[in-house]
């Protein structure tokens, strides 16, 4: 799973990286401890040419929900499942989003011992990564003029090599040349956009040991992702 990440590229290198045309997210904070409930960037294909950078909640509610609070816990959707569960099926077909990531972190069982070791996930080159993700909308339905409460979640598969050892999940990375296939909202048939939750290749991440300051959400600054003896 993926519960918790890093998030410190600016909007307008977000924008760059990711071919977006529109750009609703004002400057922000560099988060190195991102958690469930946090507004984070997502990457949405409004139209044909409309790419959009905008703020969603992680952690998906439905659009059919009746309390918001079941996004507290769809933070990962499996990709193994997206098209038969209720909560992943409709956005699976019409609501792709990109999540970017500067790193995401594990954590590693140490042997003999109870605590487990946090490892922190970057890409090799530096860029920020693609993690495959599915948006909704959320209104509460006791109130017709309540604002509409937009949402996200992260989508895992099986972890590749260099996972494998920490977690036997990880985030789902798109290839850039596969983004403009998962974020096309004409694309309708899940077998088409399937094929890309794989793992990744083996050599496209790095993990490191990290402090276990990143435990505690309270926590954020650079010192997180700094490697421990």
């Amino acid at each position: 799973m993926c519960g918790r990440y890093v998030q410190v590229s600016s909007p307008q290198l977000l924008a760059e990286r990711f071919h977006v045309t529109e750009t609703a997210v004002e400057e922000r904070d560099a988060d190195y401890n991102v958690a469930p409930s946090k507004k984070v960037p997502v990457v949405v294909q409004r139209s044909p040419d409309r790419r959009v950078l905008e703020e969603m909640r992680w952690g998906l509610v439905p659009s059919w929900a009746r309390d918001p609070a079941v996004g507290n816990r769809l933070i990962n959707a499996r990709a193994e499942g997206l098209a038969g569960k209720p909560s992943y099926k409709g956005p699976f077909r019409r609501r792709r989003c990109i999540i970017p990531a500067d790193a995401f972190y594990e954590w590693r069982v140490v042997p003999g011992q109870k605590r487990k070791q946090p490892v922190v996930l970057r890409a090799r080159d530096g860029e920020p990564l693609a993690f495959a993700g599915l948006w909704d909308t959320w209104r509460d339905p006791g109130d017709p003029d309540a604002p509409w409460l937009v949402t996200c979640v992260i989508i895992t598969t099986a972890a590749n090599e260099t996972v494998r050892p920490i977690h036997d999940r990880m985030p789902a990375l798109l290839e850039p040349g596969d983004w403009d296939r998962w974020l096309d909202p004409r694309v309708t048939d899940p077998a088409e956009v399937a094929p890309l939750l794989v793992p990744a290749p083996p050599d496209v991440l790095v993990a490191t040991e990290v402090s276990t300051r990143v435990n505690d959400v309270r926590n954020n600054g650079p010192d997180l992702v700094r490697p421990v003896a």
